[in-house]
Order: structure tokens, then sequence, then C-alpha cells
């Protein structure tokens, strides 16, 4: 059943996913209503849904002119969803409160994504922003409906989906856990039930699905695992029900707002149009694109961007994509090795289609999968098909900065012809002594000398003697970082040993 589900996330985007999410969690809504199980009426709901979407669509047509940029349909929906989630549905078509709170929180919204941005990547959560300018300056506030104890079951099998999809388990629990650890104190303060307060917080409270869908927009959340987790708690800590500052209470869109406020402190956000310089067919299906940046761009080796690419008709998979940065700080061009599957996205279509000159946006600079601190540390690197484009960056950046570390990289791919980057890691093995061993599948293949046709055990043990003493990075597609993994732990190596990729350029 995992495998049916990992299937099915690596072929759909987590901005997709989450727009399925929060539809499918709509036509819930509606039908728990026609049977009197939730008290909004369907058409009730279908009205307020279709409102704040069109406030949503006609504000971005606006603000994308005005500023001149690339919109997001995706995005625009994904907005309305959440807000027609929080926003109690209207009770008529006349209905003077839900009327201007679902107008202005709608505008409010998009508008924060345009006018509150710095370098083009806006800072907050734009459907928290949008209920919270509404609920400061007019005094109408989103109620959370979706907050419900019949809404929990649907709302846990969605969000849970998305956060196994992009990885945050770690950002969810602690979130979670902060909330529930914060509970638990309050109990002892207070001396209340324990468990009807538990019950109370997580169940008729909308920390699920706020935590699962709102925390883990990829826009507003810091980069790296340990200032998730302490952005994870810190907005746990605010959402705390009786958790206040000099007596000013935090309502769960404020709560997220000092979070992404604490995440851009730590981690400043920039969006980088690239203009395409040049693409290089590196093998049958593997191109390389070069791109002009409009400024610098700093990044460790091995980090992954999110790479917006509008155009018309998308597929599933919509126009956003994450790539690895195969290029070095070191270069002056930003590179992306991307490998074509047939059949392939719409996205892909219009990558491979771009003419010289035209452009791209770049946005999200993310990842811990870069070189330790400790430059003594031993590593293998172990590499499956495209997977290898982190480390063509970690390389590349040793070899331009003539850094000598001890390093065995384990490439496996189906052909000879399949290979990549084989000019840098022959340079790396002659200059810098880092040793590289190919691995061919293919059961037809001619294997060249030194090659092997299979990575496993036995391989690793021949080829690097002192591996136990060694940091393993696993980079490729997941069913292949899985098994390494499991074939490393089953030879004793240490979890906190094993580095595993989180690559979405596979999605």
């Amino acid at each position: 059943m995992i495998k049916i589900i990992d299937n099915f996330l690596n072929k759909i985007t987590m901005y997709r996913l989450v727009f399925y999410e929060l539809f499918f969690l709509l036509f819930v809504a509606g039908v728990l209503g026609y049977f009197g199980m939730l008290p909004y009426n369907p058409l009730a709901l279908a009205f307020s849904v279709a409102f704040i979407f069109a406030i949503c669509w006609l504000v971005n047509k606006i603000f994308a002119q005005m500023f001149n940029v690339p919109s997001n349909p995706e995005s625009v929906w994904i907005t309305a969803f959440i807000l027609a989630l929080i926003i109690m549905p209207t009770s008529s078509f006349l209905d003077m409160h839900f009327l201007p709170l679902a107008f202005w929180a709608s505008a409010s919204a998009i508008a924060s994504k345009y006018i509150l941005a710095i370098r083009g990547k806006h800072l907050f959560n734009p459907t928290a922003m949008g209920v919270a300018v509404t609920s400061l300056v007019l005094g109408l506030s989103a109620n959370w409906w979706i907050g419900t104890p019949i809404m929990i079951p649907f709302v846990l099998l969605g969000g849970l989906l998305v956060v196994r999809k992009i990885h945050r388990f770690d950002l969810m629990w602690a979130f979670i856990g902060t909330f529930v650890v914060g509970i638990v104190f309050s109990n002892f303060a207070r001396g209340s039930g324990l468990i009807h307060l538990l019950s109370q917080s997580l169940f008729y409270a909308p920390a699920f699905f706020f935590a699962t869908v709102m925390l883990t927009e990829p826009a507003t959340m810091p980069p790296t695992r340990v200032l998730r987790i302490f952005y994870g708690m810190l907005v746990g800590l605010l959402f705390l029900p009786n958790f206040n500052i000099a007596g000013f209470y935090f309502t769960p869109e404020l709560a997220l707002i000092a979070g992404n406020l604490f995440s851009y402190i730590v981690s400043p956000k920039y969006k980088l149009m690239l203009r395409l310089k040049k693409i290089i067919r590196l093998s049958p299906d593997v191109y390389e694109f070069a791109f002009a940046t409009n400024r610098t761009i700093s990044f460790k080796p091995g980090q992954f961007m999110e790479w917006t690419l509008a155009h018309e008709h998308a597929d599933s998979r919509s126009v956003r994509r994450y790539f690895t940065l195969a290029s070095s700080p070191t270069e002056r061009e930003v590179k992306v090795g991307v490998k074509f599957y047939a059949p392939a996205s719409t996205f892909k279509k219009a990558l491979i289609s771009m003419g010289e000159g035209e452009s791209l946006v770049a946005s999200q600079l993310s990842g811990d999968f870069t070189l330790p601190r400790n430059k003594k540390k031993k590593l293998v690197f172990i590499a499956g098909g495209i997977g290898v484009t982190p480390f063509r960056s970690m390389i590349k950046y040793l070899l331009d900065k003539r850094e000598r570390r001890s390093i065995t990289l384990l490439y496996a791919n189906k052909t000879p012809a399949d290979v990549v980057y084989s000019n840098i890691f022959t340079m790396a093995e002659r200059d810098l002594g880092i040793k590289t061993i190919y691995a061919f599948t293919d059961k037809n293949a001619q294997l060249p000398y030194g090659a092997v046709s299979i990575i496993d055990a036995e391989t690793i043990r021949r080829e690097v003697p002192d591996y136990f003493d060694r940091l393993f990075y696993i980079s490729g597609p997941q069913g292949m970082v899985t098994a390494f993994k499991e074939t490393l732990l089953e030879m004793n190596i240490p979890r906190s040993q094993i580095k595993t990729d989180y690559f979405p350029g596979f999605a």
C-alpha cells in the first residue's frame, strides 16, 4: 500500500496535490452539509467558493499586469480554496458578514504576494495575511470552520499525503509536539482536565489543517531542517490558545505571520529571473540548461530551487518544478541537468522548447544535502542517473577551490551512454584524487575497465574498505535511495552516517 501511495505521489507535484486535497475537503464538506452533518448548505458553500475565487482571480490579474510578472493560476486556486475552508460560508446571497470579509480577505491575500515582497518573493503566507488584515482593520474574523471533529479524518488523509510528498514530517511534528506540550503544561497550570483540554484543542481547532497545509507552504518556510524545526516550534507556541505576550493573544493567522517573519530573518528569500543561454545534450535523454542570472546567487553545493515556467495547457504536474543546482557557486552560469522521461510533461516540453534569451523564474533555495563542514571527514557519494547533479555541483566546487577531500563516487546508470558529467569526475580524480566507480545495470552493456554491473554491499566493501568510517550521501530516484539506505543499515552503518537527498526533480 505504501509503495502504491509513493508511486502516486512521485507522479504529481506538491502544488497539484494540495489543490486536489483542498478540492476534496470542500467536496466532503458539501456532502456532509447536504446530509445535515455540517451546518453549511452545499449551495451556500459553492457560492462562497465561487465568490472568493472570483475576487482572488481578478485581483491577481490586476497585480500581475501592474507588476509585469508571470502569474500562477494554480496558486490562485489554492489561496481561494484555503480561504473558503476557514471563512464561514455565507448564510445568504446578501450575507453582510460574509461578503465584506470574503472580499477583503481575498483581495488582501493576493495583494500581499505582490506588495509585501522583497526581491520578488512574498514574505508572508498570503491566506494568513489576508484574514489577519481583515481582522485587524475591519474587525471581521475567519472562524476556521475546517477545525471540526467530523472533518479531522479527511484533513489528516490529505494532509499527511502532502507532508509525505514534501518530506516535512520534521516541521509538522515540531509544531504538533510544541502545541501538545503547551496544552499539557497549561493543564497543570490551570488544573483542568487534560483529556478534555487536548480533545478541545486538537479536534475543535484547525491544528491538523494548519500543520499540514498552512505551515508547510514552501515559499515562507526556512530552507534547512534545523531552522524548520525551530520555525515549527515557534509557530506551535504562538498557536496555543492561552499564550500571550503582554496581554496580546495570537490568532492562528498571526502565529503563522510571526513564524514567516522569523523565517525571513534567518533565511532571506529572493526570486531570480533567469535567461537561457544554451541547452546541451549530455546523454540520449538528459539535457543541461545554462542560464544567466539578473543578480548574484549565493548557495551551497547540493541545494535545490523551485523553477517556474508559465505555459499554456499545463498538465497535472503544473508549471513548477524543483531541480537541484548542477552548477557550483564558483560558476557564473546557473545550471540544471534534466532527465526527460516519455511521455514528457508539459513543463519539460516547454523547457526544451525555450529559445536563447527566454526567461523563467527560480526561487526557494533550499536543502541540507551539502558538504560537511569538517573537511577531513571521509565521504561516499552514491548516485543513480540524474541524481548525480548535486555531486557534480559539489565536485566542481572542490575543483575550483582546489580543496582536497577523501571522496569515493559510486555512480549507477543503465548503460555507459547514460553517464553525464564524466569530464568533471575525470578531472577530479586527476587533480584531487576523488575516486569514481561506474556501475551499469543493463546486462547487455559492455563494461569499461574498472566498471561494475551493480552497486551492492560487496561492491562497497571492496571499493571502500574503510566504509565504516565514512559519511554516505545517496541521491537518485526515491526507490533507489530507499534501497541503498537499507543496504547500508544492513552493513551496520549508523543512521547518523547516512544522508539522503530529497530530490524533488523526479516529481
